[in-house]
Parts: C-alpha cells; sequence; structure tokens
C-alpha cells in the first residue's frame, strides 16, 4: 500500500531518473529507506522533450519494491496513449503539461476517471495565467525550475514569482492544490522555493548518488521545515 499525501506536510520526492539506470530497482529501494516522501518518475518521449527516459514496464517492476507515493511525471506529446498503461503500472498520480493546449481538459478528466490525483506542469517560458483555469481541477501544480528534459541543470530564479502567484492564488482561492518544484533543488535553493510557497520539492542529482540518501533527504527535511 503506497504511502497518501497530505497537504499539510512538505513533501520530499527524489527523482529516479537521477540514479544509475543499471539499479532502478534497488535505487527505488534505497529511496524508499531514505525517509523521502514520494518517488518521483520522469517519462521522456524524445518529443515533447529532446531525451528518453523509460516507460510503464519499469514502473510496473519497481512498483513492488517500495510504498513511496509514485509521481509520474509524462513530459510527453500524447499522454493520452499512456495514462491507461500507467495507471496499471501503479502510479498515484500523474502529471501532464498546460503547453499541450486544447488536450489538457480532456486529459485532467482521463486522470480522475482511472482514480489517480492529477498534476499540471508548467514549463520556464510559460506564463502562469496559462494555468489559471485549471486551479480547481487538480491535486497538483508542478513549477518546472528549469526547462525540462535533462538533470543537472542550474536552477532558474526567475521562476519563483510563479510560485508566489501559485500560493497566493491557491490561498484567495482557498484551493488544495500542492505546489511543487522540479530543477536544480538542493538545500539551498529548496529554502527560496519553500520561502515563496511550495511544499513539495522534486530533487535528483542533490539527492541520488554515492553515500547515504538518507542523510540528505533528513537535511533537506531539516531546512524546509524550519
Amino acid at each position: 500500500m503506497t504511502k497518501i499525501s497530505n497537504r499539510a506536510e512538505n513533501i520530499i520526492a527524489p527523482s529516479l531518473l537521477a540514479s544509475n539506470p543499471a539499479r532502478f530497482g534497488s535505487e527505488a529501494e534505497r529511496a524508499g529507506r531514505s525517509g523521502a516522501d514520494w518517488l518521483h518518475l520522469d517519462i521522456m518521449d524524445g518529443h515533447f522533450v529532446p531525451n528518453i527516459s523509460f516507460g510503464p514496464q519499469v514502473v510496473k517492476a519497481i512498483r513492488p519494491l517500495t510504498t513511496l507515493f509514485f509521481d509520474v511525471h509524462l513530459m510527453v506529446s500524447k499522454p493520452e496513449i499512456l495514462l491507461e498503461p500507467f495507471a496499471q503500472a501503479g502510479a498515484d498520480e500523474m502529471i501532464i503539461h498546460v503547453e499541450l493546449g486544447e488536450q489538457v481538459p480532456s486529459l485532467i478528466e482521463k486522470i480522475k476517471e482511472l482514480g489517480k490525483k492529477v498534476g499540471l506542469a508548467l514549463n520556464p517560458p510559460t506564463p502562469f495565467a496559462v494555468v489559471q483555469p485549471f486551479l480547481d481541477q487538480i491535486d497538483l501544480l508542478l513549477v518546472m525550475t528549469v526547462n525540462p528534459g535533462f538533470g543537472g541543470q542550474e536552477f532558474i530564479r526567475e521562476t519563483i514569482p510563479k510560485i508566489q502567484l501559485a500560493e497566493a492564488r491557491r490561498r484567495d482561492k482557498q484551493l488544495s492544490y500542492r505546489i511543487s518544484v522540479d530543477g536544480g533543488i538542493n538545500c539551498q535553493t529548496a529554502t527560496e522555493c519553500v520561502l515563496a510557497g511550495a511544499d513539495t520539492f522534486v530533487a535528483g542529482t542533490s539527492l541520488f548518488g554515492p553515500g547515504s540518501i538518507k542523510s540528505r533527504v533528513t537535511k533537506m527535511r531539516q531546512i524546509i521545515n524550519r
């Protein structure tokens, strides 16, 4: 049984893509023992973003290895053909991109029909206004703090005002979506993001790597809960 998300708590979500791809199973288990809350799974098709990662079969294979909440980020041009396979593979939440335009309403509805939580992502160049019509329909807003497609990029500080806008709109409209950040997240940038209103922190290279992921998760949690 997977962990259930709770917006009252700050969430740390290690990104599996930053781990050793030859050992995704054991890396997922390592994340599960780290004290993290979620496992973030980046799905890339080589078209929506210029990189390819993995598909539903990998998610299905690692699902029995950890109780972490599976946060599946679909950076793909045709998510409609992947929603059901990922739902069946064990996704708890599926994130689509607002840049898909007119497809967004039907995709949100389909994810809900599958009984999964709905996430909506926006890229750094995309104005915050584009996501506003959907804020009362989603469980999570993912503010990309790098341009998606590759790990290890430098945090884009110009995205912080979007986090502030997301928090202001959530508060003013009494909505309940989580505010997630992804890209260049480490202890320093997580501090900037939590002050802006973020409560969900996707981190790859700053958490995965040689040594103890548990100690890095513990340090980040201390900082964002300070």
